[in-house]
């Protein structure tokens, strides 16, 4: 993979991330249309560009989190199991401690689901056939959700239970073609919260989760960078750079937009990108599965 290749996947990955129209099935189609899948390492490592982006852009939020647990946890609430959560008995809960402990319960599903299907994810979900169905199908949940949801709860109003089903939204984003941001959203929205809570509580919980994934590929494949069939380690660092910028600039627009317009738009895109995705296989353009 040269730079010019690296550069493109790696915009294609920060246009895409927090978007709901899944960048794993985008890196997956572009990497196909350009000469080879970058693979599933190459997604999950791009992804900690975005995600560090996600940490520049909240700090001030991940900041207030994590002194409120530590606060908690030792004690300032009170020294019973509920007060070192956050919530102690019979008085106002710390909602910046309690939300620590929901993005730690809604990170055990995909961690879980990530580990006993590894293999799956990173060859047989890669299949073409299976994202252009998934863009469908997840785009027109989306679609639905958007329109039923009652749009009505605030992250401040988030219970332990919500916490995991959350979670297990987002773990659907294991299938490419899902979209991380995109299942979370559409779980959210399903379960009452609104735009912007559902969107915002996508980028808090997918941290822990992606920086994970990416640096356990990281891990895992630092030896077989440069390989036959496999992107060096420089055109990698390349992408992951501009994932890194072009997803800081998407966090700001998509935040701005969420809680004014519908998510009708990316309704329409995924269908669209399906139908293209479909073409092209039947013409024989793409391969269904990965080519080295």
């Amino acid at each position: 993979m040269g730079v010019g290749e690296a550069i493109l996947l790696g915009l294609v990955q920060g246009l895409t991330e927090f978007l709901p129209i899944s960048s794993s099935a985008h890196l997956r189609i572009v990497g196909d249309l350009i000469g080879s899948d970058p693979g599933a390492a190459f997604t999950a490592i791009t992804q900690l560009g975005t995600e560090t982006a996600v940490l520049l852009y909240f700090r001030r939020d991940i900041a207030r989190i994590a002194r409120a647990w530590w606060s908690a946890l030792r004690g300032s609430l009170g020294t019973s199991w509920q007060a070192r959560l956050g919530a102690p008995v019979g008085e106002t809960s710390d909602h910046d401690a309690l939300m620590a402990w929901f993005i730690v319960l809604g990170s055990i599903p995909i961690v879980v689901l990530g580990l006993l299907f590894q293999d799956a994810i990173e060859k047989t979900f890669r299949n073409l056939w299976l994202i252009a169905l998934t863009l469908a199908v997840f785009g027109l949940l989306l679609g639905w959700a958007d329109k039923v949801g009652a749009k009505r709860l605030a992250l401040e109003q988030m219970t332990g239970r919500n916490a995991v089903q959350f979670g297990f939204w987002q773990a659907l984003a294991l299938v490419p073609g899902v979209s991380r941001s995109g299942g979370t959203i559409t779980g959210g929205l399903l379960m009452g919260y609104t735009r912007e809570a559902a969107a915002r509580y996508s980028f808090l919980l997918a941290i822990p989760a992606v920086f994970g994934s990416g640096l356990f590929q990281l891990a895992k494949s630092v030896g077989d960078f440069g390989t036959a069939g496999t992107p060096g380690l420089f055109a990698t660092l390349v992408a992951t750079l501009v994932a890194f910028v072009v997803g800081y600039l998407v966090i700001i627009v998509f935040l701005k937009i969420v809680s004014t317009f519908s998510y009708r738009p990316f309704v329409y895109y995924r269908l669209g990108l399906a139908a293209l995705v479909v073409i092209l296989l039947l013409t024989g353009v793409l391969e269904p599965n990965a080519t080295a």
